[in-house]
């Protein structure tokens, strides 16, 4: 699931992104998820680092685009700026805040389609994912890389990362959804394991990191399939 954000204050203009994506999540097979926001100063309030890609209108009355995006930065390096404009001019000062792209009012869908290709192209190459964990002392950003794996614990679920450990409550479902694409596997009915945190098989069960994680009978085959693929396409 890729998910966006549209910052754009023109309702018009909101209908045919929304439109946009639709047909190209359509054509492209990709899963897509996308909240709307008609100002700066909406997406800014609570802002929370859970979007893949962001689509930021240049001009807007309250908090314009490239402010919004500057103040984006302060707290997310990773999300991808696509800046949607009238004026070409803005597309040098995208470059103070990484953005990948610009598209030029009035939008039309082949512009914005292959727009939209490259930064799920750039998001493909970084094969991570971020989480945000609410917890009792507040939120936490989690790097999909750093997770060692996930087991279901009483109601809650149970992070294993390279940074200790967090217990927060979710649904194994969720996450799964949320790391789909990503080489994690089910090795039973209450354990998700990062596949490159897994060092070896002891008597049947995986190795991850420092600890022994149990592979289900019914998952052995599969999951020892799931492993050398990933260890085939790390090493081509």
């Amino acid at each position: 699931m890729i998910r966006l954000a549209i910052t754009e204050d023109d309702p018009l203009f909101q209908r045919q992104l929304c439109a946009y994506l639709t047909q190209y999540a359509k054509e492209s097979g990709k899963q897509l998820d996308w909240q709307v926001f008609s100002d700066g100063a909406e997406l800014l309030d609570e802002y929370r680092p859970v979007f893949d890609i962001i689509l930021l209108d240049i001009q807007m009355p309250s908090v314009d685009g490239m402010t919004a995006a500057r103040r984006i930065r302060e707290t997310d390096p990773d999300t991808i700026l696509l800046f949607i404009t009238n004026m070409s001019q803005f597309a040098i000062e995208g470059y103070a805040v990484d953005a990948l792209d610009y598209v030029l009012k009035p939008l039309s869908y082949y512009a914005f389609s292959q727009c939209l290709s490259r930064a799920i192209a750039r998001l493909s190459r970084r094969q991570k994912r971020y989480l945000f964990l609410n917890h009792q002392q507040g939120g936490k950003k989690l790097d999909s890389t750093q997770l060692l794996y996930v087991e279901v614990h009483g109601h809650s679920l149970l992070y294993h990362t390279t940074d200790g450990d967090l217990e927060i409550g979710g649904s194994m479902k969720d996450v799964e959804s949320l790391l789909e694409g990503l080489p994690f596997f089910r090795c039973n009915k209450c354990d998700l394991v990062n596949l490159a945190y897994v060092e070896g098989i002891q008597n049947g069960d995986a190795l991850v990191g420092p600890y022994v994680v149990q592979v289900s009978r019914a998952k052995k085959k599969p999951f020892l399939e799931a492993l050398n693929r990933y260890i085939n396409e790390v090493h081509a």
